[in-house]
């Protein structure tokens, strides 16, 4: 750690003072031989677990063939699959193409590029508690924290923030956007997360999406979906979107795509991409064939039953978590989420904060988000034992925060919320 602060940047924020060396699924072993269950994989990133045997063979041989070619200026077969591969999965009516980037931010990038440039209009929505990434158009999007924004101004012009999540937000666009600010035959998308991440895996109400999507129909407005952290199957389903039944005009995606590869990709209507001429955007590396290699594998395992374990997995986590709302002196206020994108919010920051820390020293890797909230977001192949495992250490931080430690899972158990946590052990 002393030689890292000498030569890395200070900008990194670094959650806890672990050094890994190595991992194998949920297992990650730092540099002094300490093992930890990750329920972190990397901010939602290694879907498949660490070192996916099926994804380190298909890394192995790519990069055996070829390492890199960029797709901006030749012909790649393995790009041109990985976008196929993606299109077809993309939750549209009609025919989609890709575009493939290193990363969510450059896709988000890419997103607001293709969407000012197909409709001809200069306006783009985000919404309150957004992160879509921290380069300058992404980060102008973003409005989970101010301390994204201090100190980088001015920032993207043409942006407007929308409250999330409730379908009464819904009449801020008419009363108050549309209304006041902009002409609706102005604003050429709106990007929603649809189920908001860093912000604190706040997941909207029935109705939400559906009625982002009306309005879009009705004044010619592109909807897209920031699939970065949501997607990839997280939620049991592919795309979180798919649980509204809703479809996007453009969908971004990165993080589990690849199970840790670089890789980012903007899947969109085909009509809207082929607005774009030769030379419009381009990636040096972007689809990069290590990394399409990876995602080739990730899909398949994805395909190939991770997305029903998500599922079902998640099912087990929410009845596990439910019961700890209003015990331990009200410590845990809230617990919501679709699959393995689980968000448990406390009372106060420095109880969420208590929390992690004290998941971090008994062996359990959680990551805090939005304003006092801790998410839970395992690779999709956590087994039912280490989810077992993982909800005793962390129904044992809250208890120990909150000084009730006696109490451990008696009751929780007695809820039926650890599937037979008392039997196991």
């Amino acid at each position: 750690m002393a030689f890292d602060e000498q030569w890395t940047s200070p900008s990194l924020p670094r959650a806890y003072p672990i050094v890994p060396v190595r991992g194998e699924g949920l297992t990650v072993e730092d540099i002094d031989g300490n093992l930890f269950l990750d329920f972190a994989a990397g901010i939602a990133v290694t879907s498949t677990g660490h070192a996916h045997p099926q994804v380190v063979g298909a890394i192995k041989e790519q990069a055996a063939e070829l390492i890199h070619f960029s797709a901006s200026d030749f012909y790649l077969p393995i790009y041109a699959h990985t976008c196929r591969r993606l299109a077809e999965t993309a939750p549209m009516a009609g025919k989609a193409r890709a575009f493939l980037g290193n990363s969510g931010a450059e896709a988000v990038e890419a997103s607001i590029k293709l969407a000012r440039y197909a409709t001809k209009r200069p306006y783009i929505v985000a919404f309150l508690g957004a992160f879509h990434g921290r380069t300058y158009g992404a980060v102008s999007l973003t409005a989970s924290k101010s301390k994204y924004h201090a100190g980088f101004g001015p920032l993207l012009p043409g942006i407007f923030h929308a409250p999330y999540g409730r379908v009464e937000d819904l009449k801020w666009f008419d009363d108050v956007l549309f209304d006041k600010l902009a002409p609706a035959n102005e604003v050429a998308a709106i990007i929603v997360e649809p189920i908001q991440g860093e912000g604190g895996y706040i997941v909207p109400e029935d109705g939400f999406l559906q009625g982002l999507r009306r309005i879009c129909d009705e004044h010619g407005i592109l909807l897209i979906a920031d699939e970065i952290q949501s997607g990839s199957g997280r939620t049991g389903r592919m795309w979180a979107i798919e649980h509204w039944g809703v479809e996007p005009d453009i969908l971004l995606t990165a993080k589990g795509v690849a199970s840790g590869m670089p890789l980012g990709a903007m899947i969109a209507r085909a009509d809207l991409l082929e607005t774009w001429g030769p030379g419009a955007h381009g990636s040096t590396y972007g689809g990069n064939p290590v990394a399409c290699a990876a995602a080739l594998a990730t899909i398949d395992l994805l395909e190939g039953g991770l997305i029903d374990n998500a599922a079902a997995r998640g099912d087990q986590a929410l009845a596990g978590l439910r019961p700890l709302i209003g015990r331990f002196d009200g410590l845990v206020t809230d617990v919501r989420g679709k699959g393995l994108m689980l968000g448990v919010e406390f009372d106060t920051a420095e109880h969420a904060e208590a929390v992690q820390w004290t998941c971090f020293e008994r062996g359990l890797l959680v990551l805090e988000c939005g304003r006092s909230s801790v998410r839970l977001s395992p690779a999709l192949t956590v087994s039912e034992d280490e989810m077992t495992t993982a909800l005793r250490i962390f129904v044992d931080a809250v208890a120990q925060v909150a000084g009730h430690e006696a109490e451990v899972l008696a009751d929780v158990a007695e809820a039926g919320a650890l599937h037979e946590v008392e039997a196991a052990g």
